[in-house]
């Protein structure tokens, strides 16, 4: 109720101050005109949306199944983890648009691959360092039980270290479904298929047709925050046992 009491404000103070400060469109449309727009060329946009999507659920999987996977051998081989976590961080402060121009070079420009692969870049890091935050959280007593039960590794990953690495490692996911949705868009503004929401946006920015523009904003607005639910919504009904879980 707080968020919904929020978004019907910022809803009505937008309105309200683009309609009685005479704001021109070009820097910021009334949200009336958005969504009439929206509506009259809703094709258009579900298409460039959907379009779009696909590449950040591809990124997504690739980014955050490489994260955890590396994570799961990091948190094995300690030593292994002090030697790459340098380059792994020192690959995260790369600005992402350095990425475009080299994977549309390697993939294509109108490949979906290449925006997959910077979404997946943008995705990787977060999902990596939260999930071997919680694989290494683990409590010193809950091993030792463990080995004295005369458990191994595999044992002791599948039914104390991933268990309680489940956390961050949603709490990650939905960093990165935001992340993966920037990306996509970020990889469009580089090249790629006009049916993308990334080329739709640039195209109509610049012939000045914001109304245009904002709308498909509000798409990968929307698109983002149903991504984020739909990975919420796995955490709730993977981890009803967590407490931290039912709460919320």
């Amino acid at each position: 109720m707080p968020a919904l009491a929020v978004f019907l404000l910022g809803i009505a103070v937008w309105e309200g101050y683009t309609r009685g400060a005479d704001v021109e469109s070009f820097l910021l449309p009334p949200l009336s005109e958005i969504l009439q727009t929206l509506w009259e060329d809703r094709a258009t946009f579900v298409s460039a949306g959907w379009f779009t999507f696909k590449e950040a659920v591809g990124g997504f999987l690739i980014g955050s199944t490489a994260g955890i996977l590396v994570a799961l051998l990091l948190a094995r081989w300690r030593g292994l983890g002090r030697a790459i976590m340098p380059y792994a961080i020192a690959a995260n402060a790369i600005p992402i648009i350095a990425f475009a121009p080299i994977t549309n070079n390697w993939f294509g420009l109108l490949n979906p691959l290449s925006k997959m692969v910077i979404a997946a870049v943008l995705c990787f890091f977060p999902v990596l360092v939260n999930t071997l935050r919680g694989l290494t959280s683990v409590r010193p007593s809950s091993i030792e039980l463990m080995r004295s039960y005369a458990c191994g590794e595999l044992e002791i990953f599948r039914r104390v270290r991933i268990p309680t690495a489940l956390p961050f490692i949603f709490s990650a996911l939905k960093i990165a479904t935001v992340l993966a949705m920037i990306g996509a868009i970020v990889g469009d503004y580089f090249g790629g298929s006009q049916e993308a929401l990334g080329i739709l946006i640039r195209r109509s920015a610049g012939i000045f047709a914001f109304q245009e523009a904002w709308a498909a904003i509000v798409v990968a607005s929307v698109l983002g925050i149903a991504f984020y639910g739909a990975v919420a919504l796995a955490e709730r009904v993977t981890m009803r046992w967590y407490p931290a879980g039912r709460v919320e």
